[in-house]
C-alpha cells in the first residue's frame, strides 16, 4: 500500500523515533509503513489520520 507518511512527517520536521513516539508504536513499525513493508492496523491508521489532521484516504492508497 503507498502512503504519504514520509512526507508528512518530513513536512512537520519529524523523525522516525519522534512520529513513532506520538503514535505509541515502534520507529521499525514507522519505517515498515512507511516502506510499504507493513500494512498499519485500521486503529493506527486512523491515529496517524488524526495526527496529520487528514482524512486516511489523503494519507493510505490501497490502490498502489
Amino acid at each position: 500500500m503507498k502512503n504519504q507518511l514520509r512526507v508528512l512527517r518530513a513536512v512537520h520536521g519529524w523523525s522516525q523515533a519522534e512520529l513513532a513516539g506520538r503514535l505509541e508504536v515502534s520507529r521499525q513499525a514507522v519505517n515498515a509503513i512507511e516502506t510499504g513493508k507493513h500494512d498499519p492496523s485500521l486503529p493506527l491508521a486512523f491515529r496517524i489520520a488524526r495526527l496529520f489532521g487528514k482524512p486516511i484516504e489523503e494519507i493510505f492508497d490501497d490502490q498502489g
